[in-house]
Order: C-alpha cells, then sequence, then structure tokens
C-alpha cells in the first residue's frame, strides 16, 4: 500500500497507520525507514509498538519536505515473537508531493534606480 504525503513547502505532514490485531496473542511490531529520503520521514512516538489481543493502534508517521523534488522511503514492519507467536511482515510505500510554496517572509526594499 502507498501512503501520500501532500501539503507545502518545509510543511510538516501526519498519516496514520491503523493496524490491527485478529488473533487471540498480543503482537509486537519494530518500525524501521528505508530509502532514499527516509531521513525526512519520522516515527515520533518511537519504532516499537505492541498490538493486544483483537485490538488495533495507530502510527503516526511524519514527513517534513525538504526539497521541491518529490521524497520516496519504505516503512517496515518486522514482528518480534511474543509468546511463539509472530506476526507478518508490513510494508508501506511512503511517497510525497509539494503542492504549494509558502513565502518565509517578505522584505520591503527601497533603492534609487540611477546614481551618476
Amino acid at each position: 500500500k502507498t501512503i501520500e504525503f501532500t501539503g507545502a513547502l518545509h510543511a510538516t505532514v501526519v498519516k496514520q497507520v491503523r493496524l490491527k490485531n485478529p488473533s487471540n496473542k498480543t503482537l509486537m511490531y519494530n518500525a524501521i525507514l528505508v530509502g532514499r529520503d527516509a531521513d525526512d520521514f519520522s516515527l515520533p512516538k518511537g519504532n516499537t509498538f505492541t498490538i493486544a489481543p483483537r485490538r488495533q493502534t495507530s502510527i503516526n508517521v511524519e514527513f517534513t519536505s525538504r526539497f521541491l523534488r518529490p521524497a520516496e522511503a519504505v516503512l517496515l514492519l518486522i514482528s518480534k515473537s511474543v509468546g511463539g507467536i509472530g506476526g507478518a511482515t508490513l510494508t508501506f510505500s511512503l511517497k510525497s508531493e509539494v503542492k504549494h510554496i509558502e513565502p518565509a517572509d517578505i522584505l520591503k526594499c527601497k533603492s534609487p534606480c540611477y546614481e551618476l
């Protein structure tokens, strides 16, 4: 699945990934961001999380754009074994698009057009 981050240049966009645990056992995952632009994406709540039996949880993924070009990375969710059971490894493609540019500041200058 692809998660798209759309916003202004230098803005931070947050998306949530919702995971469900249909089993009767607790699942534990370790999240890793890999790829060319992985440094522009972050997991503010940490890289390890647990999903209780028959429950769901949401992971926040943040992206801050630094360049006009699209950024790409992959979110890997690797299961850790808890009590002999492990979940499937999950992958999500992360892509960004800068839709507009907000000015950082506006400066007014006054200068003569010509001097002898």
